[in-house]
């Protein structure tokens, strides 16, 4: 019998132990979904993952991330966030206007981070940039467009019409579109904007422009990025040098980008996840512009494109590609 007791008095610590273990070991869950899987939003998806295991979590282990593409529909958009939002993750983070929107309004109670969304206030997902007392906050990509302009100039001093291919449903795509107006009459330029609703419409789109404008400029719009090389192909037999926002674009043959490095912007975009899986409510923390740019220049492709670097130019790159 006194074996007994002590057999039992054992395992009921050995329970104890395993309880408290359990407690100390307790398993965060983020669900990331994005729009469309591309180089630039694939990043911030690494960039999130890498930041939180920098912090000391351990994927598989204290940490499970789920992570679903919408592969472009907004109405599988819809049905991840609800599916998201029943599963009551620790966080929902969000890549891309169109599925951050979807989670909004899939849930009001469930923290969701937003990230790379260039206009989160046209997007209705904050009101402005201070806390939003609501369960949302994030991290937006939107860039100040003058340094963009200067380094059409530098690339086409001659530059009077900028072509700009969009989607006309994509809100970030719509607010670049009149920011850029905007700014570009200011230089007594105009913008030539090429409607695409759908990434099969983005070659017809760019040939609307031929003849017509002397550069193209393009953003992380979904549509244009999932059809980037595609893109590159007309510029170069037209002899029309791409400039876009996203650094990630150049490897896939854009002439030159002043943007994001969109890993960062993924570590950025993870240490408010971390803000969050510590104990801080999304409504409490600030959304935020991710500021830091980076110039990445691709002289061969600019050559295909028509164009030629100069050497003041390229000693100002942070990066040079040449293939």
């Amino acid at each position: 019998m006194l074996k007994l007791k002590k057999s039992i008095i054992t395992a009921l610590l050995l329970l104890g132990s395993l309880f408290q273990f359990a407690q100390a070991q307790e398993v965060k869950q983020v669900a990331i979904t994005s729009i469309v899987e591309h180089p630039s939003l694939d990043n911030i998806r690494r960039g999130v993952q890498d930041e939180l295991v920098a912090q000391g979590y351990t994927l598989g282990q204290d940490l499970i991330v789920q992570y679903r593409s919408a592969q472009g529909s907004s109405a599988t958009a819809a049905q991840i966030a609800k599916q998201f939002a029943a599963s009551k993750p620790d966080v929902i983070v969000a890549i891309a206007t169109p599925s951050a929107q979807a989670v909004a309004a899939a849930t009001r109670t469930v923290p969701l981070v937003f990230a790379a969304i260039t206009d989160p206030i046209a997007a209705k997902l904050i009101k402005g940039w201070e806390p939003t007392g609501t369960n949302i906050t994030g991290v937006s990509d939107m860039l100040p467009l003058e340094p963009q302009i200067d380094l059409m100039l530098k690339i086409r001093p001659d530059l009077k019409t900028v072509g700009y291919v969009y989607s006309p449903g994509e809100v970030n795509s719509t607010a670049v579109l009149r920011r850029l107006e905007e700014a570009l009459a200011k230089r007594n330029i105009n913008v030539l904007a090429a409607p695409a609703q759908k990434t099969s419409d983005v070659i017809s789109a760019a040939r609307s422009l031929r003849g017509k404008v002397e550069l193209i400029y393009t953003t992380t719009d979904n549509n244009v990025v999932s059809a980037y090389e595609a893109l590159v192909k007309f510029a170069s037999e037209s002899k029309i040098p791409l400039v876009a926002s996203d650094p990630d674009s150049v490897e896939r043959g854009a002439a030159a980008a002043l943007g994001i490095s969109y890993y960062e912007f993924g570590r950025q975009t993870g240490q408010v996840v971390l803000q969050i899986l510590k104990g801080e409510k999304p409504g409490d923390i600030t959304p935020t512009i991710s500021n830091s740019t980076t110039l990445i220049l691709n002289p061969a492709a600019a050559h295909q494109q028509g164009v030629t670097f100069s050497a003041e130019l390229l000693q100002s790159a942070s990066k040079i590609i040449d293939k």
